[in-house]
């Protein structure tokens, strides 16, 4: 390793370290993620002349890592199952099902009622800044040409209108468990 790679292992090893633990909650795998973060630094060095943050480029290798490994996990989970000689449950209950079940599906269809319901007790710049961003999934970009306002005016309305229903989500006695949970 040349004295760059080692001078940036020393200043972000302890970072590095505690990002992977944050994000596994579990200290061997975080050293093992670790590991990986540090194999593909190493990896692509060639690149590190080109990095502005450094720290940025090291969350954003760490992140990635993650995911590839949260993935790659989910992935073999469905398809591969340690199984005892015999089972005595039927083989299509270990089958993994993503649909949701009948009770998920009526909560979140009472959740999406109450939320949309509350909503239009917001003024009406604020309903239709989170009705753009949430439901249609525009880019705050997007939004902001359809508005006719800056991208910074949109990101300050999505903040207040998402507190001014948190507010009022809150405020309804019956709800309170439900939008603190």
């Amino acid at each position: 390793m040349n004295e760059k790679l080692t001078a940036i292992y020393n200043e972000f090893d302890r970072y590095i370290y505690h990002l992977c633990l944050k994000l596994t909650r579990n200290t061997n795998e975080a050293e093992d993620l670790m590991q990986e973060v540090w194999v593909k630094v190493v990896r692509y060095e060639q690149n590190l002349a080109e990095v502005d943050h450094v720290k940025a480029w090291l969350t954003t290798i760490t992140m990635n890592t993650f995911r590839d490994r949260y993935r790659k996990n989910v992935r073999r989970s469905k398809y591969m199952m340690s199984q005892p000689e015999t089972l005595d449950v039927p083989i299509l209950d270990l089958v993994p099902n993503n649909e949701l079940s009948t009770e998920e599906q009526i909560e979140k269809t009472e959740i999406t009622k109450i939320v949309q319901e509350k909503m239009h007790q917001l003024d009406a710049i604020y309903q239709k800044t989170l009705w753009y961003f949430y439901v249609d999934q525009y880019s705050l970009a997007e939004i902001s040409t359809l508005m006719k306002v800056s991208v910074g005016t949109v990101k300050s309305r999505l903040f207040r209108a998402k507190a001014r229903l948190k507010e009022i989500l809150l405020s309804d006695q019956k709800l309170e468990t439900v939008v603190t949970a």
